[in-house]
């Protein structure tokens, strides 16, 4: 008899999707994913194993109609545990979780934890055995990551969702395929390399202005740019990039951002920043130079009807492209970047993939939420260790975050002398002026032609107007 993965509407039986294609796609899927962090042996199992529940006789009668729950998520668990011990324990959480999401190891809710799960008792699925031949799938017996600095049990977990992202974005992508009705647009996105031509394009028409104090601005910011660029040439790593505000640090980074992701086989560049008023900023200028359908704005405030006056295609295609990033340039916030890497739900882990293998930019690093650094610091160094990214800490006021990051993994300034940069760029001078009360303080406000004064109230404000 045919098994099938998914029924289609408005489709006879005989044109399902068939069980042993999606696993196949899926396993593909998943091992091409998993190869920017060579597990694609991992990614594969992963693909292969994850529905062989549905070859249970009462799944295929839940697709012809029959309305009780079966569960078919946990045999893969079990059999992946069976077959590969304690790695295979470790890939469990990705089968049994890849439509309830990740489970804890162990709890004390019944039928909860990963542990409860694997002692569960499914439904006859041994039919499997006449389509997926399981001497073939191949044998893994060490994890290719390294333990960053002291945390094993963190450096594990970041592993497994990581697998975890490639096997649901694989699982979701052969599906749609299968079953969705629209014209799904995914991918099609112009190179690295194109950006790269319009972004130099775009920087062209910038030239020093007429006015002598702009014209050194301009020539200083040009040298800032200039040694972005030369430093792009680096392998892929940590970094620090330190440029006082107005030193057009936002354009410069870009530039370091597309030429070293070229130089170094990159992926994709996400700006990570903590406000969504200065996402919309820098994400004008970046759709200003490489064009608006090449860069996807992920924040809360984002609104797809901004498309809504081009082709359907366009608007589709952004909105598909926030499920899981598949495009050259993401601009998000911290909360959207690190509640996604300490997800367990399919929907928010499915871009952690396409994360590997890019260059991060923490634009205002020194924003990074206080209450979680440490959690957060230990992310960026996974990702810089293990998952082939560069990441660049891009402010005015470097955080003093050394101590966080283990010793084999400290930043390098892109700058070659930041401090300098202060002098040619300083529009402030600081004078403490002591204690005032509210009259001597109106008195000398009322000697200034233009004047800004901050109180902590309104009722204080009031007094002294």
């Amino acid at each position: 008899m045919p098994y099938y993965a998914h029924s289609i509407e408005g489709k006879e039986e005989k044109d399902w999707h068939l069980l042993k294609e999606h696993l196949e796609n899926t396993a593909k899927k998943a091992s091409d994913f998993s190869k920017k962090f060579a597990s694609e042996e991992f990614g594969y199992i992963l693909g292969i194993l994850h529905d062989i529940g549905k070859y249970s006789v009462e799944f295929q009668n839940r697709l012809k109609g029959t309305r009780f729950y079966v569960d078919h998520s946990t045999a893969g668990a079990k059999e992946i545990f069976n077959l590969y011990g304690s790695i295979g324990k470790l890939l469990s959480y990705c089968i049994a979780g890849h439509h309830a999401g990740l489970a804890d190891g162990c709890s004390y809710s019944k039928d909860n934890s990963l542990e409860d799960r694997l002692k569960r008792q499914v439904y006859d699925y041994s039919a499997y055995k006449e389509e997926i031949d399981i001497s073939k799938i191949g044998k893994v017996n060490r994890l290719p990551i390294k333990v960053v600095g002291k945390y094993k049990g963190f450096t594990l977990a970041f592993f497994i969702r990581m697998l975890y992202s490639c096997l649901v974005d694989a699982d979701f992508l052969d599906t749609e395929s299968a079953v969705a009705e629209m014209r799904v647009l995914r991918g099609q996105y112009p190179g690295l390399i194109e950006l790269n031509q319009r972004f130099c394009k775009y920087m062209n028409k910038f030239s020093t202005g007429q006015d002598k104090i702009q014209d050194k601005i301009n020539i200083k910011r040009a040298e800032i740019r200039d040694q972005c660029i030369n430093a792009a040439e680096n392998k892929p790593g940590l970094f620090t990039l330190t440029v006082p505000t107005g030193g057009g640090k936002t354009l410069s980074s870009m530039a370091f951002a597309l030429k070293h992701s070229i130089r170094n086989g990159l992926d994709r560049i996400i700006y990570v920043i903590p406000y969504t008023s200065i996402i919309e900023q820098n994400a004008k200028i970046f759709k200003d130079a490489l064009g608006a359908y090449n860069v996807l704005e992920h924040h809360s405030n984002f609104q797809y009807e901004n498309f809504q006056n081009e082709p359907i295609d366009v608007e589709e295609k952004i909105r598909l492209s926030a499920e899981n990033w598949d495009i050259p340039v993401v601009v998000t916030t911290n909360v959207q970047f690190f509640e996604s890497l300490f997800s367990n739900r399919s929907s928010k882990c499915r871009k952690l993939h396409n994360i590997a293998n890019s260059i991060i930019i923490f634009d205002e690093a020194q924003m990074l939420p206080i209450d979680f650094l440490r959690p957060c610091v230990q992310s960026i160094a996974e990702l810089v260790t293990n998952y082939g990214c560069t990441v660049v800490l891009c402010t005015a006021t470097q955080p003093a975050l050394n101590d966080f990051f283990p010793e084999t993994l400290k930043p390098a300034e892109i700058m070659e002398s930041p401090s300098e940069l202060y002098n040619c760029f300083k529009r402030v001078k600081v004078t403490l002026k002591g204690s005032y009360d509210d009259e001597e303080l109106s008195n000398e406000l009322l000697d200034h032609n233009q004047v800004l004064c901050i109180v902590n109230t309104r009722k204080h404000a009031q007094v002294l107007f």
